[in-house]
This record gives structure tokens, sequence and C-alpha cells, in this order.
């Protein structure tokens, strides 16, 4: 799970150019949107493109991906769920 989470922060560092976040910045537990990382609806495409590029999870619908798009370890918890 703790490499699962570097990756992921990771990769939200790379795809969605956050280059003056390190992964160290960000916060396993708070929110990607809003007040924590601070992230938007585009952000969140992005992020769909990366659970199905490295991880090979597709979303099934929204209601589905709203608790899991909470923070890196709720991501990290749904890739490990539904991973292929």
């Amino acid at each position: 799970m703790e490499q699962l989470v570097k990756e992921l922060k990771e990769h939200l560092i790379e795809e969605l150019n956050l280059e003056e976040i390190t992964v160290e910045d960000i916060d396993t537990e708070a929110p990607l949107f809003g007040d924590g990382l601070g992230l938007d609806s585009i952000d969140a495409l992005e992020i769909i493109l990366i659970l199905e590029k490295y991880y090979g999870v597709k979303l099934a619908n929204s209601a589905e991906a709203k608790p899991a798009f909470y923070s890196v370890k709720t991501l990290a918890e749904y890739i490990m769920q539904n991973r292929k």
C-alpha cells in the first residue's frame, strides 16, 4: 500500500503538472479537491486517465468515483480493490 501511495503521488505530480509540489508535500489523507490539494474537475478527468493508464482501473459511475477521489489514500484503496 505504501509503495502504491508513493507511486500515485508521483503520477499525480507528473500528469497534473504540479511542478512546485513534491511527493512529501502531498498529505495522503488530505482532500484532493477544495481545501486540500486544490484540484478541479479537469484534474478529476486526468485522474480517471491515470487510473486507466497505470492501473487498468475503470470507473463504473460517478457515484462510485466520488468517495474514491477524496484523498490519495482513498484512491489507493480503490485501486487495490479494483485492479485487474
